[in-house]
């Protein structure tokens, strides 16, 4: 094939992708919002409820047990799917925040993200968490603001949180029609339309019909049966937006200067479609990624070139139980993947063949013959690939480095049946290799009893759990009293310190301090003014 037919041909499928995440707060939504924007793009008949009766289907996106179990997402999941005329690839991130390490270097894989937002409750905690980390990547960022069904707090009370918690202008691009049992749609700020959404038996389980009319027809036609004070409000609504609301540009989108706002409930998918629609046009397709070049300055790699780059974002072990196996998950960078391909993998300099390509929804796996940028690929990982990995076809580049966070919970953790050491050791190493918990050992004696540490505490729940149902190991948990830790920079060897902390080493050898208080990082500070604690590495 001619050079420039080729590099055409990858063009072209660039420009259909969309690859982004979803962010928000727990409970406010967003795995069911994942769920319908499946069944929206033909990929699930059906929708599964969160949080559905005994028996009924589990949300497509969660593929561990212990997701279905609590109706909540523990891990990152990816998904490709096709609807109209893009292809979309949809990461769903935890939302709780014990998970956030996860979280954040999903993120490092998105273009877009799509911040969900309870109607009732506003901005919270982990939404603020997560919007600053996209706004440091300069992740521009779409609102839905979400259960419009139920009870919600005023619109513009919700879109004025956003600008003064978040510091971005927020422009609306659909107004609701009520709230609670009185929301029956959604306006189009900008052409008018208005789509009526009617419920269904279903409960959400099949898309929502919908009656698209003019706004004019909303007063002017009886048969509508809508509410005049729904209409007067929603006129009052827009006039006032249409004078004092911000403006809109999808420059000032892309550039992380506005957020655009859209109304609706995932759960009866009153607004999901017009949102999905407004997505595809507003978002961006594979962006340039910034590498580092082999000086270390700055090599901007185009998603449109020949040559085939990707970098490892996610590891995950045991996704389906009939394989036993570890996949890597890659975001391609530029260029096309083909099954079967040799690429070089960066940090060992050694060439490996990605002979086994899989696309997932939650356990179905589909074989991936060939990608392009901005596509997920899950390969399985021969004990080669780490979190972070550059692979390419002779690029001589380095991706930047995934985010490390320091842990909060430390434990030490044991095997019940000693004869299950040699299960309990491959488990912790593969779960270590995820990322999902951290693996300190001895600053002084590297062969001396592990700790094992994390961010939050409900991952060692998830680790127990693991540990027995996928490597058929029970396990003892002595919770350890720090707290917090942080990255020592200098020569630990000298380091004066309270008798309370300890010192330790993560797996690549970097020294970490264990505090149980906050006074032992001051003290150590004081005491030692060569040493810098860092409480992030990138």
């Amino acid at each position: 094939m001619a050079l420039e037919q080729q590099k055409g041909i990858i063009s072209a499928e660039v420009a259909q992708r969309r690859t982004f995440a979803i962010i928000s707060h727990p409970d406010a939504g967003k795995t069911t919002l994942t769920e319908k924007l499946l069944l929206y793009s033909g990929m699930v008949r059906t929708a599964g409820m969160v949080r559905g009766r005994k028996g009924s289907k589990a949300t497509s996106s969660d593929w561990m047990a212990m997701e279905q179990e609590r109706g909540i997402s523990i891990t990152a999941s990816a998904m490709q799917f096709k609807y109209k005329n893009t292809i979309i690839n949809l990461l769903d991130t935890p939302g709780h925040q014990d998970f956030s390490e996860d979280t954040y270097r999903t993120l490092t894989a998105a273009d877009t993200a799509v911040m969900v937002i309870d109607a009732s409750k506003g901005v919270e905690t982990q939404t603020r968490k997560l919007f600053e980390v996209c706004r440091l990547r300069g992740i521009p960022i779409l609102t839905f603001i979400n259960k419009m069904d139920l009870p919600a707090r005023d619109g513009f009370e919700l879109l004025d949180e956003v600008e003064k918690v978040l510091n971005i202008k927020s422009s609306p691009r659909n107004w609701p029609i009520g709230a609670g049992r009185s929301f029956v749609g959604v306006a189009d700020c900008q052409s008018g339309e208005v789509s009526l959404f009617e419920r269904g038996e279903s409960g959400g389980a099949q898309r929502a019909e919908i009656r698209r009319i003019q706004r004019e027809a909303l007063q002017s036609d009886p048969d509508l049966k809508i509410d005049p004070d729904l209409v007067k409000k929603l006129d009052e609504d827009l006039n006032l937006l249409e004078v004092a609301g911000n403006s809109f540009s999808r420059e000032a989108f892309l550039a992380g200067q506005v957020t655009p706002v859209f109304f609706g409930s995932a759960l009866t998918n009153f607004g999901v479609e017009p949102f999905f629609d407004s997505f595809v046009n507003l978002a961006s397709p594979p962006r340039v990624t910034v590498a580092a070049g082999e000086d270390g300055s700055d090599y901007p790699v185009e998603p449109s070139a020949e040559l085939f780059s990707a970098f490892v974002f996610k590891i995950q072990a045991n996704m389906n139980p009939k394989h036993r196996d570890s996949m890597a998950f890659m975001r391609v960078c530029s260029g096309r993947f083909e099954r079967d391909m040799v690429v070089k993998h960066h940090r060992s300099g050694k060439d490996v063949r990605l002979s086994r390509s899989y696309s997932l929804v939650a356990q179905d796996r589909a074989t991936v013959d060939m990608a392009y940028a901005g596509d997920i690929v899950g390969v399985i990982n021969p004990g080669v690939f780490s979190i972070g990995d550059t692979v390419s076809c002779g690029g001589k580049f380095n991706f930047k480095p995934m985010p490390s966070f320091p842990p909060e919970v430390m434990a030490q953790i044991r095997p019940k049946d000693v004869m299950r050491h040699k299960s309990f050791e491959k488990g912790i190493r593969q779960l270590c290799e995820e990322g999902a918990v951290q693996l300190l050992r001895p600053f002084d004696n590297p062969d001396g009893t592990p700790i094992i540490a994390a961010v939050g505490r409900l991952q060692f729940d998830v680790l127990q759990y693991r540990l027995q149902d996928e490597y058929n190991v029970e396990t003892i948990m002595d919770m350890m009293p720090y707290q917090e830790s942080a990255w020592v920079m200098g020569d630990a060897s000298s380091l004066r310190r309270p008798q309370s902390s300890a010192l330790a080493r993560d797996r690549f050898g970097r020294v970490v301090i264990l505090f149980s208080g906050n006074w032992e990082r001051r003290f150590v500070l004081e005491r030692n003014p060569g040493i810098e604690l860092k409480d992030f590495i990138a």
